[in-house]
């Protein structure tokens, strides 16, 4: 472990940056693509039945409960749909 906190963010960053060139280089070797969303998509945090957006969502709350709708879906599975609609959304422009 690194003891100068700022290079340590800056290895881990290199890191993510390898990853990802990593990742479109093979995507592209084979015929597939990479679709970035915003960091900050809410996607744990909408509701991937009715799109309402909950405010209040504790890290704890491991099934995502709708209060608009009462779905109710594990939060892992809800956050991938609502990131692969992202995804899909970003790609139609």
């Amino acid at each position: 472990m690194l003891k100068n906190h700022k290079l340590a963010k800056a290895i881990s960053d290199l890191s993510w940056y390898a990853f990802k060139r990593q990742l479109e280089y093979k995507a592209t070797l084979f015929g597939n693509f990479i679709v970035s969303i915003d960091k900050w998509f809410p996607s744990s945090k909408k509701c991937s039945n009715c799109d309402h957006k909950k405010e209040d969502l504790k890290l704890s709350e491991r099934t995502y409960r709708c209060d608009e709708c009462g779905f109710s879906i594990v939060r892992d599975l809800n956050a991938a749909i609502n990131i692969e609609r992202e995804g899909l959304r970003v790609l139609a422009y």
